[in-house]
């Protein structure tokens, strides 16, 4: 095992595409990055570097004690596991897992062990005989991973490696290679564009937009204290609600007014973004996420604001409520969000929501109604309107 380190890493294709910038990243021995972020963000680049496929423009990447600039792929211990599986048809489950060793020409009871290993830690062993064709795509995937930990390398490497798998299979398969990798120790940098993915796997998660390193950090840390804006757009399942907001501070209390309304923002919202005080009268972006926007009802001691209600989704375990309310919403750079209603779509009035709620279930909630809704301003975030970055 070993510790991978990213210093100042830069990818120019030819024509002036600057696909990665001045990327800085250490990667703890044992550890499990993520890398994420949008299609086109680098997060493939950055990975292909590391694996030695793409030659680096400037920088130095370091694997171990090694400075691997110049060395080829099979020179520098890794083992990459791809999306597509890259399994050889004609070979079998065992003869796949075992290809490697067989190139490295290992002595035949040693692969046979590192097979048989490898098919119980996988649960492969009533498989070996049968061909790809033969495998459902999460069995296929296993013996990919099954083909790279049988080399022992110091560094797995996985190039958004259930993509191609449905969501139910994803969901199972995220949590079986987040155990293989805490058994095993063995140092990995993941690659996804799914930031639930992300979430759910990673030690760290580095975010990733048009080239550039926004964030790294615990998952936790990253929905709580998001660095700017992108981050803030990116991470969290619905996204973090965004508008423009502007700032009045006094001697004791600090308000933020959104559209028509002026709400007293917590104290702790005040302490944990001690510079919104010195903005007084200035715009801000003001993020607020889906779970700190309550029904009034529920929540009496809080300010409230009113919403008109779009669309409602049911989800058993509660509701995401997609409302519109009066304020200027903000979306930030590099994040591709889709619309949820779009403006031609019939009953809406050409109207889009603007702000996501999670609601508790079973609420009689009418479409083109008119609720006030509460606001938890001890979850506000704020960030600053020309740069992005948060406040601090």
């Amino acid at each position: 095992m070993a510790d991978v380190l990213l210093k100042e890493v830069d990818k120019i294709y030819e024509g002036g595409v600057h696909a990665v910038q001045d990327l800085s990243i250490y990667v703890r021995d044992g550890e499990f990055l993520v890398l994420v972020g949008p299609s086109g963000c680098g997060k493939t680049t950055a990975l292909r570097m590391v694996a030695g496929l793409e030659e680096i423009t400037d920088g130095t990447i370091t694997i171990g004690d090694r400075v691997v600039n110049n060395l080829s792929p099979k020179d520098r211990d890794i083992a990459m596991v791809f999306q597509n599986y890259a399994l050889y048809p004609h070979l079998s489950v065992a003869d796949n897992i075992a290809f490697g060793l067989r190139l490295r020409k290992m002595p035949k009871d040693v692969v046979n062990e590192r097979i048989a290993w490898a098919a119980k830690l996988l649960d492969l062993t009533p498989y070996l005989a049968r061909k790809p064709r033969e495998l459902s795509g999460g069995q296929r995937q296993r013996v990919a991973m099954g083909r790279a930990i049988v080399r022992e390398p110091q560094v797995f490497l996985m190039d958004e490696p259930l993509s191609n798998l449905d969501a139910k299979l994803r969901v199972q398969m995220r949590a079986e290679i987040a155990k293989l990798q805490h058994d095993l120790g063995t140092t990995t940098v993941y690659v996804t564009h799914d930031q639930v993915e992300a979430m759910t796997m990673g030690d760290r998660v580095a975010v990733m937009s048009m080239g550039v390193l926004q964030q790294v950090d615990t998952p936790q840390r990253l929905y709580d204290e998001p660095a700017n804006l992108f981050v803030a757009g990116f991470i969290g399942t619905p996204p973090m609600n965004l508008f423009e907001g502007t700032v009045h501070a006094t001697a004791g209390d600090v308000t933020i007014t959104i559209g028509s309304t002026t709400l007293p923002v917590a104290a702790v919202s005040v302490q944990r973004y001690g510079g919104v005080r010195s903005l007084n009268g200035q715009s801000v972006v003001v993020g607020i996420r889906a779970e700190d926007v309550h029904p009034a009802a529920a929540r009496p001691d809080l300010p409230t604001l009113d919403a008109r209600i779009e669309l409602v989704e049911a989800l058993g375990s509660g509701l995401m409520a997609y409302l519109r309310i009066d304020a200027t919403q903000v979306r930030p750079v590099g994040v591709d969000e889709e619309d949820r209603i779009r403006e031609d779509d019939e009953g809406v009035a050409g109207i889009r929501p603007n702000l996501t709620a999670h609601f508790p279930p079973r609420l009689d909630l009418r479409i083109a109604e008119t609720i006030p809704v509460a606001v938890d301003t001890a979850g506000m975030h704020f960030f600053e309107k020309e740069t992005g970055a948060a406040l601090s």
